[in-house]
């Protein structure tokens, strides 16, 4: 940024800084990768003299290191970051008396530093336990979905699981953000809203215009929200409104949607399929709980051994989807519904009580 900022601004600059270079915050996680992180644990220990590594600990860096890239093909070049960790994980095995640090010592560093970060994880949770912040992981409602957002606080970062309401009602105002209204949306967010609306034109507006007034707000949210991966999760709440049909409230959903209804990427998911995961083990895991994620997003999952546990033993689920239509039947144990060659869907399904819902809006709207 400063680099671009100087040489636009300055016609010097360029004289004397002739060369730069990029220096990438990731690499891809192959053999000779992975040897060279080994390579650079034993140059610690002999920089710092500290006691060897053993192959577990190794190991355990080694998916660090992928964590920390936030994918399973990939390995931070953040080494400072790794020193830090190979540091204190050796402190660990001195305290324990141990002859060799071991993956147990790296994994306890790990906690340690998390548990040093979270004060501010722990206040959430606290209100979350206490239901102060309102959000349920069992049973159904029309109009409320469970999201997912990540809250960055710099040198930590979790999910936090928020609920999502949608009304719908008779008039022509569109979609309205309340967050927007508040000034407490993001450009990003912002045009997540708008997408929402060329899907609906687009999938129930060829035929007749587009009456609907709808106000769509993430509960209980006084810090700002930005970002598009609630986009998906905002839609299947307004087509629930719109349907009158109850949402599933043991999934939390991420995932940004674009006008024809395909599911795209987004960032954090490990974050916040823990931070939902988490919740669900606090209030007690059912064996239906669960998250929607974007089917692109599978490589990025960097999950703890708890949760990966979990999911192996059936009691949490992970759901890749690619479009708006695997999401409905899901969330809403409704087929979403096929146009046949008229141009009509099914009318028991949700795209058929939606398009109804919203003829009847629009003669409502002409006084008929």
């Amino acid at each position: 940024y400063y680099y671009e900022l100087l040489s636009t601004y300055d016609e010097e600059f360029d004289k004397f800084f002739k060369i730069r270079a990029d220096f990438d915050y990731e690499m891809p996680r192959s053999q000779e990768n992975m040897l060279k992180i080994a390579q650079f644990i034993k140059g610690f220990t002999m920089r710092e003299k500290t006691m060897d590594f053993d192959v577990s600990a190794v190991c355990a860096v080694v998916e660090y290191s992928s964590r920390s890239a936030e994918r399973q093909n990939k390995l931070s070049t953040r080494f400072n970051h790794l020193a830090e960790i190979l540091g204190e994980a050796a402190a660990w095995a001195k305290l324990d008396g141990a002859e060799m640090v071991t993956a147990k010592h790296v994994q306890k560093t790990i906690v340690e530093k998390e548990d040093r970060l979270r004060l501010y994880e722990e206040k959430l949770d606290e209100m979350l336990e206490e239901n102060v912040i309102m959000i349920d992981v069992d049973g159904a409602e029309v109009g409320q979905i469970n999201g997912l957002a990540v809250l960055d606080m710099g040198s930590y970062a979790f999910g936090n699981p928020s609920r999502i309401t949608a009304t719908t009602y008779v008039g022509k105002s569109g979609i309205v953000n309340i967050e927007k209204e508040a000034r407490m949306s993001g450009q990003t967010h912002d045009k997540g809203v708008q997408i929402i609306t060329g899907y609906l034109g687009q999938t129930y507006a060829q035929k007749f215009p587009l009456s609907l007034s709808c106000r769509v707000c993430f509960e209980q949210n006084y810090n700002g929200i930005d970002g598009d991966s609630a986009s998906s999760t905002e839609l299947y709440c307004i087509l629930s409104s719109l349907a009158e049909l109850p949402i599933r409230q043991d999934l939390a959903v991420t995932g940004s949607v674009n006008q024809k209804g395909e599911i795209q990427a987004i960032g954090g998911v490990t974050y916040k399929i823990e931070g939902f995961f988490d919740l669900c083990k606090k209030r007690g895991l059912t064996g239906k709980q669960g998250v929607i994620i974007p089917v692109s997003n599978i490589r990025d999952l960097v999950l703890k051994d708890e949760v990966v546990e979990a999911v192996k033993e059936g009691v949490f689920h992970i759901y890749p989807i690619s479009t708006i239509d695997e999401g409905i039947a899901l969330l809403m144990s409704t087929p979403a519904g096929e146009k046949d060659e008229n141009g009509e869907y099914p009318p028991d399904s949700v795209h058929g009580k939606v398009m109804n819902k919203l003829k009847a809006f629009w003669k409502y709207a002409e006084g008929e």
